[in-house]
């Protein structure tokens, strides 16, 4: 995952998305700096926003689904080109049936017990959610104990300007749902905001003597 989280380590939850928006709204993502995109499966002809997606913005961005609660959604995600996988849980048959179609896999997890069977499964990162049941004092002590080259990202209620105390406990970027896309947004505003939560990423990084 690394490749993918290091220019911007975002990942668009687009839910609501519809494929007469898909393009439009990936493309105006793609120019905000955005690499990582999703469609939660509970969205409108999920499958078809992600074909749309796949084939207008190319190989350079890590398209997929979010929202994967069965595992022969997985096949028709990779048959729709996606090569990305995000869960709200860890069920370990979602997690191995990604990895067996050759996917990338970020499952949800709420506990450090959740978060070892993930691995144990294969996940390639873990998403923390919700965030807001958790606290970046939570990441904190997982981090004592989970893998140090392990993305942990944080998913629910992230702000440009609430980023920092979870960067600060070893957050290594976000997922970032309504405050970014909301069905009836239009192009514009979700250029906006895509603008603003980069600009956010980026300014903590300086915060801390890093760089994006």
């Amino acid at each position: 995952m690394k490749s993918w989280l290091d220019p911007l380590p975002l990942v668009a939850i687009l839910r609501g998305l519809t494929p007469d928006e898909a393009v439009d709204i990936g493309r105006v993502l793609v120019d905000a700096g955005f690499r990582m995109l999703e469609v939660p499966l509970n969205s409108p002809q999920p499958f078809e926003s992600i074909r749309r997606m796949v084939d207008a913005l190319g190989d350079d961005t890590l398209i997929g689904a979010g929202t994967v609660l069965d595992p022969a959604h997985v096949t028709k995600v990779a048959d729709a080109g996606g090569r990305l996988i995000v869960m709200p849980h860890a069920d370990a048959h979602v997690i191995r049936a990604a990895k067996q179609a050759g996917l990338y896999c970020v499952p949800g997890v709420a506990t450090p017990t959740e978060a070892f069977a993930a691995l144990a499964a294969g996940a390639d990162a873990l998403k923390l959610f919700p965030a807001e049941q958790a606290s970046p004092a939570v990441l904190k002590a997982w981090r004592a104990v989970l893998p140090k080259d392990l993305a942990v990202l944080p998913v629910g209620g992230i702000a440009p300007d609430t980023m920092g105390p979870w960067l600060a406990a070893g957050a290594n970027g976000f997922g970032i749902g309504s405050a970014l896309y909301a069905p009836g947004r239009s192009a514009s505003d979700v250029a906006a905001r895509a603008r603003a939560f980069a600009d956010g990423w980026r300014s903590h990084q300086v915060s801390q003597g890093t760089t994006a």
